[in-house]
């Protein structure tokens, strides 16, 4: 039990690191004052351009992937709590205040140490609708929405539903904001190619 809760917590903890906040101030720039106002890719990406926007990605993706990689050698149920709370860490950082990013990437993370063929087609899902459609974060939604889906395909074990449908409702929570402005019409589009 007690190495259990030192991963709890050392997952929340290495999820609360903002990537995107100190790859910004390494710049001199503060990603919660300029776009969107996240700390997320997508902002990173409008704000600091292609290169520091793929560095945030993997940062928050790698924040969730090895938290539950690590958890998921000693048992499945250890992987999806470190890979949840990786995910709040990111989504509630403890070093921004409790605000932080919406959770894509470092879910995304989580899903490809615990369930990675269904991440893939989601992913090629997120690409798909993203080239389509300029919206990243109607990417975001569908991809998290669609690998319920994918992964009741690929029969995943249902321990790991106890982490893919809490992430995915807060995925969805955190893009209100944005659902709302794609009901609006005025959801900025974003060309990531």
């Amino acid at each position: 039990m007690f190495w259990f809760i030192v991963l709890v917590i050392g997952s929340y903890l290495v999820g609360s690191i903002p990537c995107g906040y100190l790859l910004g101030k390494s710049r001199g720039v503060d990603l919660r004052r300029q776009g969107s106002g996240n700390i997320g890719t997508t902002n990173a990406f409008r704000v600091l351009g292609k290169q520091l926007g793929m560095a945030v990605f993997f940062c928050d993706a790698a924040k969730g992937f090895f938290p539950a990689l690590i958890g998921a050698h000693h048992a499945p149920a250890w992987g999806v709590a470190a890979g949840l709370a990786a995910v709040v860490g990111h989504n509630w950082s403890v070093f921004l205040g409790f605000r932080g990013g919406r959770g894509g990437a470092t879910g995304m993370g989580v899903a490809l140490a615990l369930v990675t063929k269904a991440i893939f087609v989601a992913m090629i899902i997120w690409l798909l609708v993203i080239t389509m459609t300029g919206y990243v974060s109607l990417g975001s939604i569908i991809a998290a929405l669609s690998v319920l889906v994918i992964a009741l395909f690929f029969n995943v074990q249902f321990i790991y539903f106890i982490f893919l449908v809490p992430a995915v409702v807060m995925i969805v929570i955190k893009h209100l904001p944005n659902i709302r402005r794609l009901r609006n019409g005025t959801e900025n589009r974003m060309r990531i190619w």
